[in-house]
């Protein structure tokens, strides 16, 4: 879609409008521009343009997740350490696309896993405050997001300008939900009083019966719309709550806490498209654990572990979308296991 925000004029050469220039009157500048495949370069640019003007919302957007490979050591050099190394401050945000969708292994997964990695947020550390979410945005060395909804889309990038600080900021948003007819929002969220929502809880039956619950699905993505469709399929919407993660690092320990304990008798299961190895369980899993004092499993469901990101097979991908499906709301999947 932003390979839309350049109009040309067909009659007339080199005549161009950007529509984005002319919301309303004394706004800030606009400007959109495509670069050459040389992701190394073109982000060492952008960081260093987003260091020389802090207060611009400075975006670099990979075709797909996965081109900032090419990039990995702008990331891991200057991106991710560069406040601990340097003490400088740097509010780029990468847009990554990035969804398990059937289109191969070169496009379809911006390895999440790797941020996570790379993040300084404590899976053990468990600390609560009344500026509990500013104080870990301000301590964390980046923030990492996969945002399921416009309205929380457009509340992330507005954070990153109207915090008091700057930090990275990692978007994951799958190329799909541009077009799926359930990710959408009112303007009423998107008004003054409304903010970015790091978890999104259940609202539906489930929320209203809690007790009767008998599992609770956290994802993060489009999965989510998935795992949607199918519950109601399978007319479980009493019986299964669908939590989503907005924000996945700095990890929303005080939100799901309140999540964890409203659903006292549930199976707790976290729910991704990517293979087990890469996706965002083993960053969650001793978080969710830590949470509940070690004393309730957090079951994995998802793609098993595989060395390529995705098959390019529409077949093989559906096979295996409809395989954690069934698993995920087969309430008996996890009886006699510890």
């Amino acid at each position: 879609s932003h390979r839309h925000h350049v109009l040309h004029d067909q009659e007339v050469d080199k005549r161009t409008c950007v529509p984005m220039n002319h919301l309303w009157e004394q706004q800030a500048p606009y400007t959109v521009c495509n670069s050459s495949l040389s992701e190394y370069g073109v982000l060492g640019f952008e960081l260093g343009f987003a260091m020389a003007s802090p207060n611009a919302l400075v975006c670099w957007e990979a075709q797909f997740g996965d081109f900032h490979n090419t990039a990995q050591c702008i990331i891991d050099q200057f991106i991710s350490s560069g406040q601990a190394k340097w003490v400088r401050h740097n509010g780029i945000v990468l847009l990554l696309p990035h969804g398990m969708e059937g289109m191969g292994p070169e496009h379809s997964s911006a390895r999440p896993e790797r941020f996570l990695q790379m993040s300084n947020d404590d899976s053990d550390a468990y600390p609560f405050s009344e500026q509990f979410e500013v104080s870990q945005l301000y301590e964390c060395n980046w923030i990492v997001v996969n945002c399921s909804t416009p309205a929380n889309y457009f509340h992330v990038l507005r954070r990153q300008i109207l915090l008091p600080f700057r930090k990275p900021l990692i978007v994951l948003t799958p190329k799909s939900l541009l077009r799926h007819p359930e990710a959408k929002s009112s303007f009423d969220e998107m008004v003054s009083g409304t903010t970015f929502q790091r978890v999104i809880p259940e609202t539906g039956l489930a929320a209203q019966a809690p007790h009767e619950v008998k599992r609770v699905i956290f994802c993060t993505g489009k999965v989510y719309y998935d795992l949607l469709k199918e519950r109601k399929n399978q007319d479980l919407e009493k019986q299964v709550a669908i939590t989503r993660l907005e924000q996945i690092s700095p990890f929303p320990f005080d939100l799901l806490k309140g999540e964890l304990e409203k659903y006292p008798g549930a199976d707790l299961v976290w729910c991704q498209e990517e293979h087990k190895n890469s996706g965002y369980y083993d960053y969650v899993k001793p978080r969710f654990r830590t949470i509940v004092n070690h004393t309730r499993p957090i079951w994995y469901v998802g793609r098993e572990p595989a060395a390529a990101a995705a098959t390019g097979n529409k077949n093989t991908h559906l096979v295996s979308l409809r395989r954690f499906l069934d698993t995920a709301f087969n309430l008996e999947a996890f009886e006699g296991k510890t």
